[in-house]
């Protein structure tokens, strides 16, 4: 449960043209597609179609393509970052720097094919930081799971 008081309306969902009004990544580094089941500022989940025309499977590896973990605990941060902006809602344009990765851990390998699931749950909030625990997901079963952190700005406090 978070420490501050949280948002307590239901988000929804978000399409990847609103996930794009938010985040500043772009192709090849947004790992999102959609977000789906947002709660408030509790949770959500992102999806991931992964495909095999992405420029990481080319070196990792040709023979045998496997999603990098880095790409899959990203994609949490991602997810996460989406949820908490679109969750402040005041119309002010904010950054989410990441913080941290804690308690990181690759289950099962994630291929071109497979349709990634990133469900993500708050641990904490306090002030402008966010603490998430989130599991990534193909078929059910755990691929790879973390804690991230970060800290949304106003994009006109950026460096």
């Amino acid at each position: 449960m978070p420490d501050d008081q949280h948002d307590t309306r239901s988000l929804g969902t978000a399409d990847l043209a609103r996930i794009m009004e938010v985040l500043p990544h772009r192709y090849p580094f947004l790992m999102v597609d959609k977000i789906i089941e947002m709660d408030g500022d509790r949770s959500c989940i992102g999806i991931k179609n992964v495909t095999y025309n992405e420029p990481h499977f080319q070196g990792h590896f040709p023979d045998e393509p496997i999603m990098p973990g880095v790409l899959l605990v990203e994609a949490m941060a991602q997810t996460a970052g989406a949820l908490c902006i679109m969750a402040e809602g005041d119309g002010a344009p904010k950054l989410v720097y990441f913080m941290t990765i804690d308690k990181c851990r690759f289950r099962k390998p994630v291929r071109p094919g497979d349709r990634v699931e990133f469900h993500m749950q708050q641990i904490r909030r306090r002030g402008n930081i966010w603490k998430f625990q989130g599991k990534a997901k193909v078929e059910g079963a755990v691929c790879a799971e973390a804690e991230v952190s970060a800290m949304m700005i106003l994009s006109s406090d950026a460096p």
